[in-house]
């Protein structure tokens, strides 16, 4: 059996950074709960994205149900959110007691249709936040929906999740809305081994947050606590990875671009292949290549067929509204999002990955052509 290609898995920088500033942890004996790594984390993620202030986390989804505290979501409001999603998005509103309303995506984006979007205003006016998602580091559409939202006075929470390293028109995304999220689980673009971060010009905001994130301790002497807290802070060893991590980033970034391009260069010539689609205005991460299948080959035919090669693939997301827990919640499309997660399929994207092993992924789709 030959080696194992994963869809993307953890990449530490070859000049050891993040050993570097772990090791400081381990010496000034900082290990839990804070310390100057997190400090400095935060301040260099912010500093990076162009954002005033930031606040480092335990996972990207402690950042979206922060955020969604902080925008003033409670018990029965509704909140938009993409369909087209992994559940991590979703799963913050029920946290709040909230009521999730999906939204349908398009195709020029992959991401939440601002045709959709404005349709569900008009049935939900009395909205309390929206959710936009860059799916595998493709920028939504933030122009359209920004102006939706100034026009209705919503706070709008960016899950920047998976598209750290991605800009709309020359910005960060993750900085257009209210608050912005990103993730560094181990399959993201860069890990601190599982963590996240939000991010707001509004610094009272996440200060506000951190608060919440550290049991919502109050400034005295002995333990006390006038509000519900969250153990939700970052370690300060995984702060150190994170830091390390960051200044790889874009290292990381040019190679997703560059896994991206050989396969479209060598698959889009194929019938029925079209890749994930490009923008004048997006500069992607392209944290994940993926395509759509629209011919006699099915995207179970091409996972399988790496699978056997021990090489893992994806399905794209299984839309929100589809899914068990979910389906009982109001959904807003045209069946945009179910279309790409029935024809969708996520190519091996991990960084590490040599023109050899990209070699060998695309003779194996190839030559399901010829059968």
């Amino acid at each position: 059996m030959q080696d194992r290609i994963f869809l993307s898995s953890p990449h530490m920088s070859e000049e050891g950074y993040e050993m570097e500033y772990v090791k400081e942890a381990f010496d000034t004996n900082w290990i839990a709960p804070l310390g100057e790594n997190v400090n400095k984390f935060e301040e260099e993620l912010a500093n990076k994205v162009g954002s005033k202030s930031a606040a480092a986390l335990s996972s990207g989804t402690a950042a979206i149900h922060l955020a969604l505290k902080a925008a003033g979501v409670e018990a029965g409001d509704i909140v938009f959110c993409p369909t087209l999603t992994f559940s991590a998005t979703a799963n913050p509103i029920i946290y709040q007691h909230a009521t999730p309303v999906f939204i349908d995506s398009n195709k020029e984006t992959w991401n939440m249709c601002p045709t959709a979007l404005e349709e569900a205003f008009t049935k939900y006016p009395n909205v309390k936040a929206i959710i936009v998602v860059h799916l595998y580091g493709l920028s939504a559409d933030m122009d359209e929906i920004t102006e939706l939202c100034a026009k209705y006075n919503v706070p709008l929470i960016e899950d920047a999740a998976e598209s750290l390293g991605t800009y709309y028109k020359g910005k960060h995304t993750g900085t257009f809305g209210d608050y912005g999220i990103f993730s560094f689980n181990g399959n993201k673009i860069i890990t601190t081994s599982g963590g996240g971060m939000l991010v707001s010009n509004n610094e009272e905001k996440i200060s506000k947050a951190r608060f919440w994130a550290t049991q919502s301790r109050d400034q005295a002497r002995h333990y006390q606590h006038s509000e519900l807290g969250f153990n939700y802070r970052m370690s300060n060893v995984v702060a150190g990875i994170g830091r390390g991590q960051l200044k790889v980033l874009d290292q990381r970034v040019e190679k997703k671009r560059e896994i991206f391009s050989y396969y479209k260069e060598q698959l889009e010539i194929l019938e029925g292949i079209e890749f994930m689609p490009s923008n004048e205005w997006d500069q992607p991460n392209y944290w994940l290549s993926s395509m759509i299948l629209n011919g006699k080959v099915r995207p179970l035919d091409v996972m399988e067929a790496l699978e056997k090669e021990n090489i893992e693939a994806r399905p794209v997301w299984k839309p929100m509204h589809m899914q068990p827990f979910f389906e009982k919640y109001d959904y807003i499309g045209n069946g945009i999002a179910e279309n790409l997660f029935e024809n969708g399929v996520c190519l091996p994207s991990d960084t590490k990955m040599s023109l050899k092993d990209l070699e060998r992924v695309a003779k194996i789709i190839k030559g399901l052509w010829l059968k």
